[in-house]
């Protein structure tokens, strides 16, 4: 819920004048009073006027005329009237006497038979476009006590939409006209009772102020609930709410009535815009001040007001508490009547400040807003006074006149939106470049990351080919030594053969002729070892030549491998320069880790630091638990001890004598009442023992040993709660503890029958106060109630459970839901058992439910056949009617003519031949009042007179 402080306005541009409902001429505002200068220019527009005549600010009256009901058809005949209407003059005339009237002019006059419809469209729809457009509003109905004020202003009609009085059409006007991208309407409710503004949709807002702005005299209730609505369903919702947390009661002269003002508040701001003439007709400073682009709201408020009926004492037959509210009831409308007649009269002094209701309708009498108000009279001649007095006060309310303003406020709200748009868009791109910067970052640490990993592969690699070339290079070298020292030795070899051949020659040649002539034979010899060494001496030289060839090979490889570790230790030389570089950067980013590291390391000390404090909490919190099961399980001791003073036949008697399952309709307590001496002593030492118990023990331990885990403790702090239930001073604060939610849950969960009789008397108990059946309800009381009865025979439980849902019967608010969740199929079904005491409760629930119900359908609130009868009750009754007890049949009786009373369930009590039944009560019942219901249904009934003739 939001609260009024969003509809402060912080700068208004003020727009004299009405607003225009029909065609009529635009008229200037009627007796402008003076006013305080505004800081800012006002722009005056003419106020437009629903009728065009020259009265067209003055407050407009309507009056309403009610049919008779059946108290005016009882006390007087048709010609019993003191009212005449002459609707196609607006007039009506107010008799005295057959030769005593007075006729009275209004703005217009409704018959018996207008609809609700024409009346909103009379009354309300003008005043409702010129909140439209901008003007404040107020709507209201005045008028006695029972005249259909509640009707015509507040009736809700969900079910027949033709019976929707002025708030729903209002709303669904409003609703209609609207467009929610730009507008926004929010709703208050609230009651003025006892002289105290309390919030009807938040009731535990109460007292709430009525502050007054010094400056511009406008009223406003800091504090009240202002709930933003977007659709009629939500609206039916808050309204629904609203009506159940207002007072009303049951009077003489109303079943139903008002025992406080309820008022709705619709607060409308509607977008707007200073563009042409508006802006041409203004000064320069002005439109320094309001530029063409300034956004502007209309801000409206609606009053509709539907007032408590005045009322005399000895008429409506008030009591007690119920003096006192009528007391204040009349007080406030007095004062209202006083501040009327002043402004009719155009006194000096208007007594305002002498209610709180004139405070609150301050801007509705003499202020600044169009204002409709419809009196409701009754036609019968016993209140003539009262309609006088109501005639009068309408006649007065004419004569006041209103000075209406239109308000043009500058819309900070969708300027803030618009610069919180613009905030965000560059909170957005600042946060999107951080991103980028970010990844941008993340990049070049990872490429950083890369680069250094492939720097320190490459010098890995470098050395590791630095090292395999210098070890190639030395063995290299030492092969090359080699191959030189094998071509010397070769060389040396060579000479020594040459020098062998050479020397050879020589003896060769020497000896030649000797040999030529001692050795011929030896000749061939010599040829063939010459033969020999030549073929050796070609392969020496063979082989010569292939060392020369592989040492050519050997040298072109040494300036290959000479010409790579050129080429590598360059390489290594510009890997070294990109090293230095990402040197450089990694020392930056080093230094940014380090500052970033110990920022964490800071807010992580301060999280140390904060998980030990927490830890010292929970330890803290440890010790405080243990101390509580401490404290329970010595309450739990404490119940066990004092189990075995007290014996269960005692609980139970007590628990009939305190009444566990008592009626909370009016329609008669159940004789569950002891009438032995010793049993009331029982009784009395009993309730002793519950009291001690909870004056030394407390509701909430109490309450808490409902969820014990031993049974035996269960069910004694069941029953100790059941006994609390039977007084009224503490079943609201069972419930408000939580008793209520802990009782069900055992309903649900305990498969105990000891458990199950005592806790349904207890729901019982509690469902004895009005406030708390619509709990129960809420929370499925009923539906598991009627689980309970199903799966049970034991007579006492049964007993209880139709207890506590003829409880539940005796409010119509909770009929529909009761039927929903079996509850009535439950009670019907627990006849089985043949136990008078369980016959007993039904019938009682019965008679609840009939009762209430034939109250709502008389009232018109509800239409149709009986709930009962879908469920076979008539059926049941008519063929068990005479065969229990007198107080038994008394409760079927009842329930039997109050069904009668329907026309709807006419068929359905022939058809079940529930005429005899009818004719023998209107003969044989013991009680008159019910003898007098039976004959008035057969009068009044036709179908029922054919077939008793």
């Amino acid at each position: 819920m939001a609260t009024g402080a969003g509809w402060a306005p912080p700068r208004s541009v003020e727009r004299h004048g009405a607003p225009r409902a029909g065609g009529g001429a635009r008229s200037k505002s009627v007796a402008p009073g003076p006013r305080r200068p505004s800081p800012f220019p006002a722009r005056s527009r003419p106020a437009p006027d629903n009728a065009g005549s020259a009265d067209s600010c003055r407050v407009r009256v309507a009056v309403r005329l009610r049919p008779k009901n059946s108290e005016d058809l009882a006390h007087g005949a048709d010609f019993d009237n003191c009212v005449e209407l002459q609707p196609e003059s607006k007039r009506l005339k107010l008799k005295k006497n057959n030769w005593n009237c007075e006729s009275y002019k209004f703005d217009e006059v409704f018959s018996e038979n207008a609809s609700q419809k024409r009346v909103y469209e009379v009354v309300a729809k003008p005043v409702v476009e010129s909140v439209l457009e901008g003007y404040n509003g107020t709507v209201m109905a005045y008028g006695q006590t029972g005249t259909g004020k509640t009707y015509t202003v507040g009736r809700l009609g969900k079910d027949d939409p033709s019976e929707r009085g002025i708030m729903v059409r209002a709303l669904e006007h409003i609703l209609s006209s609207m467009s929610f991208e730009t507008d926004c309407i929010a709703i208050s409710y609230l009651q003025l009772y006892l002289e105290s503004v309390q919030d009807l949709l938040a009731p535990e807002k109460t007292n709430i102020p009525i502050v007054e702005d010094a400056k511009t005299g406008e009223v406003s209730l800091p504090g009240a609930a202002i709930v933003e609505i977007k659709d009629l369903e939500h609206a039916f919702q808050l309204l629904q709410i609203g009506e159940a947390n207002r007072y009303a009661a049951n009077t003489k002269m109303n079943t139903e009535s008002s025992r406080s003002h309820a008022i709705l508040i619709i607060h409308l701001q509607r977008s707007s815009r200073i563009k042409g003439e508006n802006c041409r007709s203004l000064s320069n400073d002005t439109l320094d001040i309001f530029p063409d682009d300034l956004p502007l709201v209309l801000k409206s408020k609606l009053l509709i007001v539907d007032l408590a009926g005045s009322e005399r004492i000895d008429k409506s037959g008030s009591e007690g508490h119920m003096i006192e509210e009528a007391k204040f009831i009349n007080l406030s409308l007095s004062s209202l009547g006083k501040c009327i007649n002043a402004l009719a009269e155009n006194s000096p002094h208007i007594p305002i400040r002498d209610s709180k209701l004139t405070r609150i309708l301050r801007d509705s009498f003499g202020g600044t807003a169009r204002t409709s108000l419809v009196v409701t009279i009754g036609p019968s001649s016993r209140h003539y006074s009262e309609t006088s007095s109501t005639i009068m006060f309408g006649q007065r309310a004419m004569k006041v006149v209103n000075t209406i303003k239109l308000k043009e406020e500058v819309d900070y709200e969708i300027l803030y939106k618009k610069m919180e748009r613009e905030v965000d868009q560059l909170t957005s791109e600042m946060e999107r470049q951080q991103k980028v910067i970010k990844s941008e970052k993340t990049q070049l640490d990872k490429k950083l990351k890369e680069s250094e990993k492939a720097f320190h592969d490459l010098r890995l690699t470098s050395n590791m080919q630095i090292e395999n070339l210098e070890k190639e290079k030395c063995h290299l070298e030492s092969a090359v030594k080699n191959l030189m020292q094998t071509l010397e030795e070769e060389k040396g070899r060579r000479n020594l053969l040459s020098e062998q051949i050479i020397e050879l020659e020589k003896l060769l040649n020497e000896n030649k002729q000797q040999q030529q002539l001692e050795n011929i034979s030896k000749t061939k010899i010599l040829a063939d070892t010459s033969k020999e060494h030549e073929k050796e001496m070609g392969e020496l030289l063979k082989l010569l030549e292939e060392e020369r060839s592989c040492s050519s090979s050997m040298k072109n490889r040494m300036s290959v491998l000479q010409q790579q570790l050129c080429d590598a230790q360059s390489s290594a030389q510009l890997q070294e320069s990109m090293a230095r570089e990402f040197e450089k950067k990694l020392t930056k980013v080093t230094e940014e880790f380090t500052s970033q590291l110990q920022s964490l390391r800071k807010i992580i000390s301060e999280l140390i630091s904060e998980k030990e404090v927490i830890y010292e909490e929970l330890k803290s919190t440890q010790e405080k638990a243990q101390q509580e099961m401490r404290h329970r399980q010595g309450l739990e001791d404490q119940i066990l001890r004092m189990k075995q003073s007290a014996s269960d036949n005692c609980a139970e008697e007590s628990k009939a004598s305190c009444g566990m399952v008592r009626s909370g309709s009016g329609l008669g307590n159940a004789a569950f009442v002891s009438k032995s001496g010793k049993l009331r002593e029982a009784v009395s030492g009993q309730r002793g023992t519950i009291s001690k118990i909870f004056e030394e023990v407390g509701l909430p331990n109490v309450l808490s040993l409902l969820k014990s885990e031993d049974q035996d403790v269960q069910i004694h702090a069941v029953k100790v709660v059941a006994n609390l239930a039977a007084e009224d001073i503490n079943q609201e604060r069972i419930v408000e503890e939580g008793g209520l939610d802990a009782l069900l849950s055992l309903l649900e969960t305990s498969e105990n029958t000891t458990i199950h009789r005592v806790t349904a008397g207890a729901v019982a108990n509690l469902a004895m106060n009005g406030s708390n059946q619509g709990v129960i309800m809420n929370k499925g009381g009923a539906r598991l109630l009627a689980n309970v009865a199903s799966k049970t025979d034991d007579p006492q439980t049964l007993r209880m459970v139709a207890g506590a849902i003829a409880n539940l019967c005796g409010n119509e608010k909770l009929h529909l839901m009761l039927k929903q969740d079996g509850g009535i199929k439950a009670l019907l079904g627990m006849f089985r058992s043949g136990h008078t005491d369980v016959i007993a409760q039904i019938a009682r629930g019965i008679a609840n439910f009939a009762k209430c119900e034939s109250r709502v359908i008389s009232q018109g609130h509800r239409k149709g056949r009986s709930l009962l009868i879908d469920d076979g009750v008539l059926t049941w009754m008519v063929a068990n009617s005479t065969r229990f007890s007198a107080s038994t049949r008394r409760h079927i009786e009842l329930a039997f003519c109050h069904l009668a009373q329907n026309e709807d369930n006419t068929c359905d009590i022939i058809a079940s031949g529930g005429i005899k039944e009818l004719l023998r009560i209107s003969r044989e019942s013991p009680r008159e009042d019910t003898r007098n219901l039976a004959k008035k249904a057969l009068d009044s009934n036709p179908a029922f007179l054919r077939e008793v003739q």
